[in-house]
């Protein structure tokens, strides 16, 4: 793809859940590249096979990424283009991908964005709250005592803030905030967005809390938006 002695690192955003939302670019790149860096060999060869390409697949992940990262880098040295996705939604961003990035920064590789789907942003404009100011507070601990602090840290929060969790934890989670933050605070659970069963839930916790207990959800992608107080 490229004359440049070294190869270019693109970083390239995938569906959130709605396949149509991938991009006009982000499908050409990765049909072009040379080898494409996914956070699950399985969900990347089921996104690539869905528009036909066959480029070459390479996993890089949590566990692996500090051992393996320079093998890409090797492939980046010699001239050849790739492209890293996470499972779905901008890689990096709350997926690996850090040490990658900084490593080829550090050896003068080219890194280039390919924007598209993240359900962060996603969540944000949607969210009903004021977002000039927004602060993104990502996975909380999955031990209680330790989740419970970071909640306490959050109760006089003047900005919106992005809480994400693992899917089988929404009912803990929402029950932990009811307990340690204001009965009235607002927010807005953003449930499986850009999917057909797509719904954004706004209320305070006690409120949102009482609509999940209705709904019976137990599983699914979630993003929170914590409103300010």
């Amino acid at each position: 793809m490229t004359d440049n002695p070294k190869g270019i690192l693109y970083l390239v955003s995938t569906p959130i859940g709605h396949p149509d939302d991938l991009t006009l670019r982000a499908r050409r790149i990765l049909g072009e590249v040379d080898l494409v860096v996914g956070e699950e060999f399985k969900e990347s060869s089921k996104l690539l096979r869905s528009l036909g390409i066959k480029t070459k697949l390479a996993a890089l992940n949590e566990h692996n990424e500090t051992d393996n990262y320079q093998e890409v880098i090797s492939v980046l040295r010699s001239g050849q283009d790739v492209a890293l996705i996470s499972d779905c939604g901008t890689p990096v961003l709350a997926d690996p991908g850090s040490v990658l990035v900084s490593q080829a920064i550090k050896q003068n590789i080219q890194v280039v964005p390919i924007p598209g789907p993240s359900s962060i942003l996603a969540a944000l404009v949607v969210c009903g709250f004021k977002i000039h100011r927004w602060h993104y507070r990502g996975f909380l601990s999955p031990k209680r005592e330790e989740r419970q602090a970071q909640l306490m840290e959050l109760r006089d929060a003047e900005y919106t803030t992005i809480i994400l969790e693992a899917p089988y934890r929404l009912r803990q989670i929402l029950e932990d905030m009811e307990k340690h933050l204001q009965p009235d605070r607002q927010l807005a659970l953003c449930w499986q967005l850009t999917m057909p069963d797509e719904e954004v839930i706004r209320g305070s916790i006690k409120e949102v809390r009482g609509q999940v207990e209705i709904r019976g959800w137990k599983k699914g992608e979630f993003v929170i938006v914590l409103a300010p107080y």
